[in-house]
């Protein structure tokens, strides 16, 4: 008797034949999105109200916090983020939970037949799938996040949004986005569309100089952190104030300082939104927000099993220099009582050293292992190079993160993160959660 296979394994099926329908993972453009929204019925025109995400550092944490302060106000939310972690379902939300697969799998053979065949890539026709869901599951809003820059990702074919929000930007993603931070700045400012808000973190002068020039140029009201609006740590609290609202509200449950611009972003683009948002929401929301993977204490699993009790184990994947400057604060601020030993696998695109140069004077040792299942991933002794030549001390390599745990002397109470990869954090995951 042939045996019928599961709907997840269906939908890994379905999803592994959506990526050979391009020959490249990324190809950044509009055209072919356009063309099968077209053949869609053009979904993407009967979505609720959106608010659109553009940045390098930050737009999934604000994602998350919008989510949690919206959800808590009791509004229907839809959202769409990238990648995912351990199943492709994370990606999209559907009032509050995320999709699930029996609903996933006929919409990804929708889309699939609509295609029919035709050039696309795997990021442009999920989000079409992602499309299709959200105009037909009803909800309050819709909430954004950019794939990969900004002008030519998929996700920027909504003409009219809500609010459009810029987290910081630094250098990443330079074969496709430009090797400047203005280039980088500038293809991300371009999810901005006239007369719509746009609300953006401080940042550096030069993207600054960029976001300005765009926002002119094209008409959109620019409302820029310690200018039109500004968020401060009072006490165990935020305070966020702009011209129309003062809030008050709990430290984000994110761990880290940088969460606060994060959380004030997301606090401005409500703020322009037009949703009430009650005192209550805010409490019940900032408590509670929810980012895997980011700064994320791991609390059981195989991994965890193989430490000292007295030990923490953690997990970031985080890949980019800003990345590591955000890391390398949460070193100084929240894991100072304990040495820091890293464990860390990274993608060949990304540059290696300037994510761990910030990590330098925090560790107390360096393991570079590989991302399982990536061609891309650098060699555990190509990362360890790169970790000597930035100054890392006790360097070594292992061919797992299990062997690297195991690798680490169990001496004194200390503190293990594994980090560098969204890949490899899913890995993790997949065991350990």
């Amino acid at each position: 008797m042939t045996q019928v296979a599961s709907v997840p394994e269906q939908v890994d099926a379905a999803l592994a034949r959506l990526t050979l329908l391009y020959p490249k993972l990324i190809d950044l453009s509009l055209d072919r999105m356009y063309r099968l929204l077209s053949d869609l019925g053009d979904p993407h025109l009967s979505v609720p109200p959106v608010i659109h995400v553009a940045g390098t550092n930050g737009k999934g944490s604000t994602v998350a916090i919008m989510r949690a302060v919206l959800e808590a106000a009791g509004y229907r939310v839809h959202v769409y983020t990238s990648p995912h972690l351990v199943r492709f379902a994370e990606r999209i939300r559907l009032v509050g939970d995320l999709i699930d697969e029996g609903l996933l799998l006929p919409l990804l053979e929708h889309v699939e037949q609509r295609n029919a065949g035709k050039s696309i890539t795997f990021f442009e026709v999920t989000t079409a799938v992602a499309f299709l869901a959200f105009a037909r599951i009803p909800a309050d809003v819709v909430l954004l996040e950019t794939g990969l820059g900004g002008r030519y990702d998929a996700t920027n074919i909504i003409a009219k949004p809500l609010v459009t929000a810029l987290s910081s930007i630094s250098m990443d993603h330079m074969q496709y986005l430009g090797d400047t931070l203005a280039k980088i700045a500038g293809e991300k400012a371009a999810i901005m569309k006239p007369g719509v808000p746009c609300v953006s973190v401080a940042q550096q002068p030069e993207a600054l100089q960029v976001i300005e020039d765009a926002a002119a140029q094209i008409g959109a009201p620019l409302n820029l952190q310690n200018r039109e609006w500004r968020v401060e740590s009072v006490g165990q609290g935020l305070s966020f104030t702009s011209a129309t609202n003062t809030w008050k509200t709990p430290l984000p449950s994110l761990p880290g300082v940088h969460q606060y611009d994060n959380a004030g972003l997301a606090l401005a683009a409500l703020d322009q939104s037009g949703f009430a948002i009650p005192a209550f929401a805010f409490k019940g929301g900032l408590r509670h927000v929810e980012w895997p993977a980011r700064a994320q204490h791991l609390r059981k699993g195989p991994l965890v099993g193989l430490l000292p009790p007295s030990w923490d184990l953690w997990l970031d994947g985080g890949h980019n220099a800003g990345a590591g400057g955000v890391v390398a604060a949460l070193a100084e601020s929240l894991w100072s009582d304990a040495p820091l030993h890293l464990i860390c696998g990274m993608l060949e695109t990304k540059a290696a050293a300037d994510y761990l140069r910030p990590l330098v004077p925090h560790a107390a040792s360096f393991t570079a292992v590989p991302i399982p299942a990536n061609d891309t991933s650098y060699s555990p002794a190509a990362l360890a190079e790169i970790a000597r030549g930035v100054g890392m001390k006790d360097v070594n390599a292992a061919t797992s993160v299990t062997e690297a745990v195991q690798k680490i002397p169990h001496h004194a109470r200390a503190r293990v993160l594994i980090c560098g990869s969204l890949y490899l954090a899913g890995d993790v995951l997949r065991e350990n959660s």
